[in-house]
């Protein structure tokens, strides 16, 4: 007689492969639980493939699910960006991404003249199977071995952008630019030549995209007009230049390099608002009561030309410090700045009376020099001017955004959502460790609350600290064609108008605007408007986060470059993490490194995740976040983006 087989019905999953360095991964699912897989199970899957899991019966997990990756459904990548180590006979392509473990081997012949230490692209021929690598061949050098800028070049590739634009686009973009402004084109603009209108920005700005003024009525109200550069003017709705600044949603900004949304010939010159040259701008002109009301608006195509192209740094010292050689040498406009910093601060009480939270971080200031390595790290100043035209802006986007609200057009608004209750509870616990009560109900907190803790902690040594962690316990902001407010900002209507030159969803409300302006409402293009918009929201959501993460890359790795020449430095911080492997210790210059917990030979400590810190075992010494501590620099490393610190005994 047979004896019965039971048959084990194994369970399936799909999901993103997500690797670690070390060489293991977990399976991000769409709807949650990620799947823990061992490196000897990855079947030849490489960071970010879509992936079927076979599921381990739970008795063999540890912590997380685990599984075996079954097959690759499908594959992330079709190349790889990376330093090529070359030998006499083959070389290894060794990625740039850390969570991509697969070198990839390259034959000689495939070589393409690929010097040893060269950042490369190589296109994958042949992808890995378990204990095998993969194959490819090289298609393109980024960069020398030692060449100036050749991280960032390498990093921009990887994320599959370039400084460079198509043919194609540059050829439009260059008719684009030699178009004259023709007398019927102003005629039917706005003409605002003769108005005192500026632009302030940083002193390395090229691309001016919005111009100020600032007037006082009779009633005594404010009549602020903000001035933006015209694009849709020169970038037409589906043209080559059009689609190529969606692919691109947004100009990324890495220190010393700008990945440009579009070509210079218009970003830095035909739609730039340098002085005294006539520029076509849109303009949304606001007149301001005293208590910072918005009493009317009014929106218009216009023609500008700007009286002067002022520099942070200067207006804040003619605001602050009256400096009397820049007043004098601005005296024809000192008047109209003096108009512009009373109506800021009107604007920014009313803000702040509505809970509208202002985190004032301090940002990193790094200095390259010619061979782009940092020379120094500072604390980049937000002062009275950078304030004082982010209030302006600010009232434009909440103007724009509301009156297109009530209009009902199909539209780009910027959106951020109220934090998740069990966020809220968190950061609760969190600052009641540094004996601050947030009071209100978790499931609905106000922003008014959260801006009351940020002054409460103003001027002390964890403002930064709690700062960092309330905005942690935020959601990011997106793109959306649905009106859904902005939390941080207590704003009930909120969109980006302001900057076409470098975001996209700022230059396709442009041409929702013009067209209302101009009367083209028909159904067929309001269809069109809407499609483009819901477009226009998701892809620049998703590019917005690249470019934070490019960003945040490059600092890294730029202030890891300029703690190599400080190993065996002792400085002061304050633990800015805790966690079960480290401690964070953020530096006065905003530079931060981590001192592992097995360096710490005084005792045994153990990680309390709830308070944020970790205690001794034996002598109960306790490091939590917020403490002051000093520190010795033990190493640093570009290529991980690592600083590794060692505590200082006292």
């Amino acid at each position: 007689m047979r004896k019965k087989t039971t048959k084990i019905k194994i369970e399936k999953a799909i999901g993103v492969l997500d690797k670690n360095k070390a060489g293991f991964g977990f399976v991000r699912q769409e709807e949650g639980g990620d799947i823990f897989i061992g490196r000897s199970n990855l079947g030849g899957a490489m960071h970010g493939d879509t992936v079927e899991v076979d599921l381990l019966p739970k008795y063999l997990w540890v912590r997380n699910k685990e599984g075996i990756i079954d097959k690759v459904i499908e594959r992330a990548n079709t190349e790889v960006v990376g330093t090529f180590q070359r030998n006499k006979r083959f070389g290894f392509v060794v990625p740039d991404d850390k969570r991509n473990t697969d070198d990839v081997f390259v034959r000689k012949s495939d070589f393409r003249n690929a010097q040893n230490g060269d950042k490369v692209v190589a296109k994958i021929t042949k992808y890995p199977e378990k204990n095998v690598s993969a194959e490819g061949k090289i298609t393109e050098v980024i960069s020398r071995f030692g060449e100036s800028g050749g991280e960032i070049k390498s990093l921009i590739r990887a994320h599959g952008l370039f400084e460079t634009f198509p043919s194609r686009v540059n050829a439009e973009a260059k008719a684009r630019s030699k178009e004259p402004i023709t007398g019927e084109e102003i005629e039917r603009r706005r003409d605002l030549r003769n108005k005192t209108i500026i632009t302030i920005d940083g002193a390395t700005a090229k691309d001016l995209d919005d111009g100020v003024s600032v007037e006082q009525l009779q009633n005594g109200n404010f009549l602020l007009g903000v001035h933006i550069a015209d694009v849709s003017h020169y970038v037409k709705a589906d043209g080559y230049l059009d689609k190529e600044a969606l692919k691109r949603g947004n100009s990324v900004y890495l220190i010393s390099r700008v990945v440009p949304m579009l070509p210079k010939v218009l970003s830095n010159g035909i739609c730039s608002l340098n002085p005294q040259v006539d520029r076509l701008t849109l303009t949304c002109e606001m007149e301001i009561d005293k208590e910072g009301n918005v009493v009317k608006h009014e929106i218009f195509e216009s023609i500008i030309n700007s009286k002067a192209r002022m520099v942070y740094d200067d207006v804040s010292d003619i605001l602050e410090k009256e400096d009397q050689k820049l007043i004098d040498k601005y005296s024809s406009i000192y008047e109209e700045l003096l108009l512009m910093e009373k109506l800021a601060e009107i604007l920014r009480n009313k803000r702040k009376e509505k809970g509208s939270l202002d985190f004032d971080f301090d940002e990193a200031e790094i200095l390259l020099d010619r061979d782009e390595i940092p020379v120094e790290i500072g604390i980049e100043e937000r002062r009275t001017a950078n304030r004082l035209i982010e209030e302006f802006m600010l009232a434009a986007n909440q103007t724009v955004a509301e009156h297109f609200y009530w209009m009902e057009y199909p539209f780009v608004y910027r959106v951020h959502e109220k934090p998740d209750t069990e966020r809220i509870v968190e950061l609760k616990a969190f600052l009641a460790g540094f004996g601050i009560n947030l009071a209100g109900n978790p499931d609905n907190i106000h922003p008014r609350l959260l801006n009351e803790i940020l002054q409460q902690v103003e001027g002390k040594s964890y403002e930064n600290i709690v700062s960092t962690v309330m905005l942690r316990s935020m959601k990011k902001a997106f793109y959306s064609t649905e009106c859904a407010g902005h939390f941080g900002l207590a704003f009930s209507y909120y969109c980006h108008f302001t900057s076409p030159i470098r975001r996209y969803p700022d230059l396709m409300i442009h041409r929702i605007i013009k067209a209302s302006i101009n009367g083209e409402t028909t159904e067929k293009l309001l269809k069109k408007f809407k499609k483009d918009a819901e477009i226009a929201s998701e892809t620049a959501s998703l590019t917005e986060r690249t470019a934070q993460e490019m960003e945040r890359e490059v600092e890294k790795m730029k202030k890891a470059q300029y703690m190599q020449s400080k190993v065996g430095e002792i400085y002061e911080g304050i633990i800015s993490g805790v966690t079960n492997f480290g401690i964070y210790v953020q530096l006065p210059d905003t530079i931060e490194g981590m001192v592992r917990l097995d360096s710490l030979k005084d005792d045994f400590y153990d990680y309390e995740e709830g308070k944020y810190r970790v205690i001794g075992r034996q002598s109960h010494k306790i490091y939590a976040l917020g403490d002051r501590v000093k520190i010795v620099v033990l190493g640093a490393s570009p290529e991980d983006r690592q600083i590794d610190f060692a505590m200082v005994k006292e």
